[in-house]
């Protein structure tokens, strides 16, 4: 009999289901459990993960409503990080349950570790503080650690969505909003402490009414993440300026030189916007020169029954090549891609990927159910 427990959970996956029809419980477990089996390999399936502890009991809430069913899945893990994608990957492969189509969008994979090291720094910290009490400090070292580390306390949760802030949000005029908790830790050891951070792709409706109340400056970070955090910022929020890491830099990385030194270049969105996209079509003017690459026809036919799939750069260059499950991922690292080809169904939710990075045509062995396509060109390749 399998195992219903885990010793030590590490992660936690958290994934939203919708069927296109009325399921129980019993019939997502059975779909998750059949339609996984043999996916990933002997050394990642379900059932003898959970014989050995390592994967828990999974737990879904499922709601009828309207025909539809539609809940939340969730499943411990004792496994590394990448065992633990690799299986919360598989899941979104899953197209049906019982008779019925069926979605599962990964939400989350929560590092359930994270609260226990909060607490242990927040111990490890007063206990510090007690032990400083009674002794000298042997260096100056130990004096910038504690300064640093009173500076990192200053950090509040703020607003409903309860994201990580400086101790001066509400009093400011003019606010700085950050990518992650890190940043705005960074920031504080800075002496700034009127940042606040997104937590996350989306961004919070706290963040959202704050930048139409404030002066706001969204830094972020010097990669492509960055690029598309201040691009949906934009269309979402009020930003007023974009100050941006050196390339390849984190916000969380930077001295306080280079924190105050990129501040002060810190540039109006419109300005920014614009020199972002003259580069953007310079570097696709280059690329659109002596195209000398394959078709895509060509392309799906070396991958026939690999269960792989390619980014083409717009000379029709293969960028990279990786499993279907890993596309999205890889979409989100690579600028200038103009086609993805892949031996697999194409869904709404890869559609929408593409859509959001610029990707003009999407090509796959079929179409899957899509309510969307607009914007984007698709073509199949069917066997």
């Amino acid at each position: 009999m399998a195992k219903t427990y885990i010793d030590t959970v590490k992660y936690l996956i958290i994934a939203d289901i919708e069927v296109e029809g009325l399921v129980e419980r019993p019939d997502v477990v059975g779909a998750i459990f059949g339609q996984t089996e043999g996916l990933l390999g002997d050394e990642l399936d379900l059932r003898e993960l959970q014989k050995s502890g390592r994967i828990g009991r999974i737990e879904v809430e499922i709601e009828n409503k309207l025909g539809k069913s539609v809940g939340e899945i969730r499943i411990p893990s004792s496994l590394d990080a990448d065992k633990t994608s690799a299986i919360a990957a598989a899941l979104e492969q899953i197209e049906r349950v019982g008779p019925s189509e069926s979605d599962i969008t990964i939400r989350e994979i929560k590092d359930t570790r994270e609260n226990k090291r909060e607490k242990v720094l927040e111990r490890a910290q007063e206990l510090r503080s007690k032990m400083m009490g009674k002794s000298r400090p042997e260096s100056k070292e130990i004096s910038k650690k504690i300064r640093e580390g009173v500076r990192s306390d200053e950090m509040q949760k703020y607003g409903e969505d309860k994201l990580a802030a400086g101790p001066k949000i509400d009093e400011a005029k003019e606010i700085i909003v950050v990518e992650g908790r890190a940043d705005v830790a960074n920031l504080l050891r800075a002496n700034i402490k009127n940042a606040i951070c997104l937590h996350g792709k989306n961004i919070p409706e706290t963040v959202k009414k704050l930048s139409k109340q404030k002066k706001t400056t969204l830094f972020i970070d010097g990669d492509r993440g960055g690029k598309l955090v201040a691009k949906q910022f934009n269309e979402e929020g009020e930003p007023d300026y974009i100050a941006k890491a050196p390339a390849g830099k984190e916000v969380e990385e930077l001295t306080q030189k280079e924190i105050l030194q990129k501040l002060r270049k810190k540039k109006p969105v419109d300005q920014w916007l614009k020199e972002t996209k003259n580069q953007n079509n310079k570097s696709r003017n280059r690329n659109n020169r002596n195209r000398k690459g394959k078709s895509f026809g060509e392309v799906m036919n070396n991958l026939k029954g690999t269960m792989k799939g390619t980014l083409l750069d717009y000379e029709d260059q293969i960028m990279a090549k990786v499993d279907v499950k890993d596309l999205k991922d890889e979409i989100e690292k690579h600028e200038d891609i103009k086609a993805v080809v892949f031996d697999g169904i194409i869904t709404q939710q890869l559609i929408d990927t593409a859509k959001k990075n610029k990707i003009e045509y999407l090509a796959g062995r079929k179409k899957g159910e899509v309510q969307n396509e607009r914007g984007i060109n698709i073509l199949t390749y069917p066997d």
